[in-house]
């Protein structure tokens, strides 16, 4: 007669928590998974966190005060996901009958993450997205999480699956994949786009083990031109500046509203401002200036570029001057609050919240630029990328040498142009910005 037991094993509780006893560097508290069983508890880091403002202590959920409500319906899903695939692990212990602990379910959930990204294209795709937002980095979480989203129509419409193995990303994928993506009206540069961000997520799966150099589709040298090529979409883009007569009407336009005001204002200060790019001038501070006179009317401007890494240390120029002044008695509550009335520093706390921010801000910069340009008498629409180029543009027609400003957007790489800007001392460079006067 075979023996029986008593014993059931019991089900270990999920749960997660708002930690408010560990605060991160940008005074937002941490979420964590909580697994409790038998009165012992192991927590697991999700990499998600929010400022206090925005939490709910009596309801133990996120307030409903977010700057964009699509922030929080994407934190509270983010967090439902956590908890639920640690529940699942955990009922399915229980039901079992197998002797476990919460370290256990802990290390279950680790196993069958490992197991479904092994091989999966969308999968790993998400952990290369998660991976990337817990440290921080949210605009390459963001890269990945839409090449997961653009491959993932791509997949259902094609093969009919919900995922596909790495494997089978070979040439006919590639293949079909662009010719889906040109049946939906990508232009070149969003092609290179999507390709250049797919063979990175190849390169990190073969460099992991996950997947196999020998189904590499993508061309690495000339011996393999039978492989897909990332280098044959055109992004070469139409080089548009306007002239220094344009630059003048602008200036002496009047906007009939604040907003049309900003994007004049954003314009004429990047072109003053070696190019300056808007992620970089919308997260200006005071502090970034220093007063070089005894007046307090001239400044220098010191930041470093968030794309490069490069450091900037210019004079004001008087146009940019003044715009910076008429920004004085709205945006100045400290050496720390932005300069440029775009990011409030009481409301967008996270790197997501400011990355929106900026991409919403920009837009409408953009779009305000183009209903400007004819009323200012100018042909050429307007955007931010136009005073980056006229910029360059004008210092180079004034006959300022090429080694000093180099032109920009004839680099195939930025860092060509700084490497040159670095080796000229600050009064040389001061003398060439004058030549925009």
């Amino acid at each position: 007669m075979s023996k029986t037991t008593e014993h059931k094993e019991g089900k270990a509780t999920v749960k997660v928590v708002y930690y408010t006893s560990n605060t991160l560097a940008d005074g937002s508290h941490p979420f964590f998974v909580r697994i409790t069983k038998d009165r012992k508890r192991k927590y697991i880091a999700t990499g998600l966190s929010l400022n206090p403002k925005h939490w709910h202590a009596g309801n133990k959920e996120p307030r409903n005060n977010f700057p964009n409500p699509a922030d929080r319906e994407e934190l509270i899903g983010a967090l439902r996901e956590w908890h639920d695939k640690y529940k699942e692990v955990a009922n399915e212990l229980a039901k079992a009958d197998e002797q476990h602990d919460a370290r256990s379910v802990a290390t279950r959930v680790a196993e069958n993450r490992s197991k479904t990204r092994s091989g999966r294209l969308l999968a790993y795709c998400d952990e290369l997205s998660d991976s990337y937002r817990a440290v921080g980095k949210v605009g390459n979480a963001g890269i990945y999480k839409d090449l997961r989203n653009q491959l993932a129509k791509f997949i259902a419409a094609e093969y009919r699956i919900e995922d596909l193995p790495l494997e089978r990303v070979n040439l006919s994928f590639c293949d079909k994949w662009e010719h889906y993506l040109r049946l939906t009206g990508a232009k070149e540069i969003t092609l290179s786009l999507r390709f250049r961000t797919l063979r990175a997520v190849l390169n990190k799966a073969i460099a992991n083990g996950l997947a196999k150099v020998e189904h590499y589709p993508f061309a690495r040298t000339a011996a393999e031109r039978h492989k897909f090529s990332v280098g044959k979409f055109d992004v070469s883009t139409t080089k548009r500046a306007i002239s220094r007569d344009a630059i003048r009407l602008l200036e002496a336009l009047t906007p009939e509203t604040a907003r049309l005001q900003l994007a004049k204002n954003v314009f004429l200060f990047s072109f003053y401002c070696g190019g300056i790019n808007f992620v970089d001038l919308a997260q200006l501070r005071w502090k970034d200036l220093t007063p070089i006179d005894s007046e307090g009317i001239v400044f220098r401007l010191s930041y470093v570029r968030q794309k490069t890494g490069g450091k900037f240390d210019l004079k004001l120029l008087a146009p940019a001057a003044a715009i910076v002044a008429s920004f004085r008695p709205f945006t100045y509550a400290g050496p720390d609050s932005y300069i440029f009335p775009v990011l409030d520093g009481t409301k967008h706390t996270t790197l997501t919240q400011i990355k929106n921010r900026l991409h919403k801000v920009l837009g409408q910069v953009n779009h305000d630029l183009k209903v400007l340009a004819p009323l200012a008498g100018i042909s050429t629409p307007l955007t931010t990328y136009v005073a980056r180029h006229s910029f360059a543009t004008s210092l180079k027609r004034s006959g300022v040498a090429i080694a000093i400003i180099s032109d920009m957007m004839d680099h195939a790489s930025e860092q060509t142009t700084r490497d040159y800007l670095d080796s000229f001392a600050s009064e040389t460079l001061d003398a060439a910005f004058e030549q925009l006067l």
